[in-house]
């Protein structure tokens, strides 16, 4: 079966914009590409009917910020309002198509990107489901987008530097943006504000699914769904990221041995906290205490 990746590029579109619409093509230098984001289109576009870009299968991602009137976005099977203060975010090799409505004008920013963990970022947006982000902070989005273009523009010694930083900030508040709006408006829950309390204070005893939802007298299923949900994590993850916060702390300011912090931080043997500290720290916890006891 093949994939988006084996099909050619596709795109089509009517450029109906305004004389002082921006279109700027950039060209990163290697760094840039090894070790940044970086842009590789950038713009402003004050646009009218029937203008409309139709694409797919290039390898880019894509930020739209709209400034005013009224566009249209189709992604993915669906398709989506973009009004003023709203904005999308799309990996590129998807077919999509954004178009101004008839009988408005639709201004916007936008600016296409990539690097090394371009693909990551938009994972992690997308992972419950792609939205567009209404009623975003209107100044940060529309200062940044502007820095963006007028850096890159401009380039001087430290421009892909500082766009990176920027385009990282922009994809960050994004990323925060799209989580609110997955999540229920409703606080936590008191009981599971209890649960994590004791997950605090119990860390080095054996505490399980089983144990904690018997405690607190509510279904496992629905404890372990719901912490996902308000913690981003599974209860057994959040766990060992406690445990772990506490092994660190005692590798790098005691003297306890090795088998002494597993133990002392819940994990029931030595070889399983091992395991579990390189692979979620990438080193093994002497090594970890060394490079700590050099700096």
């Amino acid at each position: 079966m093949r994939n988006i990746h084996d099909y050619d590029y596709l795109e089509r579109a009517d450029y109906t914009w305004s004389e002082d619409s921006v279109r700027f093509v950039n060209t990163p230098t290697q760094t840039a590409r090894q070790t940044f984001f970086y842009v590789q289109e950038a713009g402003y576009f004050r646009t009218s009917p029937p203008y409309f870009t139709e694409r797919a299968n290039l390898n880019s991602f894509l930020v739209v910020y709209t400034l005013s009137g009224k566009g249209s976005l189709s992604y993915q099977g669906e398709t989506y309002d973009l009004l003023p203060e709203s904005a999308f975010y799309i990996h590129c090799l998807e077919h999509h198509e954004y178009t101004c409505v008839p009988g408005q004008e639709w201004e916007f920013l936008w600016f296409h990107f990539n690097g090394p963990s371009a693909l990551g970022y938009y994972k992690e947006f997308a992972k419950n489901g792609f939205h567009i982000i209404n009623h975003t902070d209107s100044f940060f989005m529309e200062s940044t987008m502007q820095r963006i273009l007028s850096i890159t523009r401009n380039k001087d010694l430290h421009a892909e530097i500082m766009v990176s930083g920027l385009i990282a900030e922009l994809l960050t508040e994004l990323l925060i943006q799209n989580s609110s709006t997955n999540r229920s408006p409703e606080s936590m829950p008191e009981y599971l504000k209890g649960i994590l309390k004791e997950m605090e204070k119990r860390f080095q005893e054996p505490l399980t699914l089983d144990l904690l939802s018997k405690e607190f007298s509510i279904s496992k299923y629905h404890f372990s769904r719901e912490f996902k949900r308000f913690m981003g994590t599974s209860p057994n993850e959040y766990l060992i990221l406690i445990r772990l916060n506490h092994a660190k702390e005692l590798l790098k300011y005691s003297r306890m041995t090795v088998e002494e912090i597993a133990y002392s931080c819940g994990f029931n043997n030595v070889s399983h906290f091992i395991h579990i500290f390189k692979d979620r720290e990438k080193n093994t916890p002497l090594k970890f205490r060394k490079e700590w006891e050099n700096i």
